[in-house]
């Protein structure tokens, strides 16, 4: 509900009416069949618009989903290898890491050891230098490999910032939350109250702010 007194009006068309009560500018807005939206509630006075609030959130909505389906959400795939992967294997799980990279996600490369396999790391190593020579094409090294227990690891990520469908790789970001404008439907505007010359009129309750 917009409380003032006056607001600045700009309409459907984008022309400014200036500084009016708020009463007649409701009056605007029900004579073109449309809402009151305050859009810049700090100003002063407040700017309201008038406009098709259904159809303005509808489209907010349409243009959202066109941004979010063009951004492509960078996963992070494990591929795990032993020290003495043999060749078949190794071959099995380097198709893995080209497939996602190809895909544009990222490949975490773990070497896990047992036992006292992990006393010779430089056998984890080997396997790792192997699989970043192999895919020097396709990657690039954003993480060097890295002791983490019993495992070796090392995070390769795609070089093209292009997926295969196309669209900018993004990392998804998390959506504010923005209070909703005041609005009042044109509709549902109430005649203003009649006070007597006599009484003063009660000021005006101010809600307390929501957190």
């Amino acid at each position: 509900m917009i409380r003032v007194r006056e607001v600045s009006v700009i309409d459907d068309e984008g022309e400014a009416l200036g500084t009016l009560p708020t009463e007649e500018a409701l009056s605007i807005a029900q004579d073109r069949d449309m809402d009151l939206v305050e859009v810049a509630p700090t100003a002063n006075p407040p700017v309201c618009r008038i406009m098709d609030y259904g159809k303005h959130k509808y489209k907010a909505s349409k243009k959202a989903h066109e941004a979010k389906k063009k951004q492509k959400i960078i996963h992070l795939k494990e591929v795990k290898f032993r020290p003495n992967t043999d060749q078949h294997d190794f071959d099995f799980k380097l198709r893995n890491v080209h497939r996602f990279l190809g895909n544009g996600d990222k490949a975490k490369v773990v070497i896990f050891f047992k036992g006292r396999e992990i006393v010779h790391r430089e056998f984890g190593m080997r396997v790792l230098q192997r699989v970043a020579e192999a895919t020097e094409e396709d990657a690039v090294i954003e993480q060097q490999a890295k002791q983490e227990g019993r495992t070796l690891v090392m995070i390769l990520a795609p070089k093209n910032s292009k997926t295969k469908k196309g669209g900018s790789v993004k990392a998804q970001a998390v959506p504010e939350k923005v209070a909703a404008p005041a609005v009042v439907p044109a509709q549902a505007a109430s005649a203003p109250a009649v006070v007597p010359a006599q009484a003063a009129p009660a000021p005006a309750a101010v809600p307390p702010k929501q957190e």
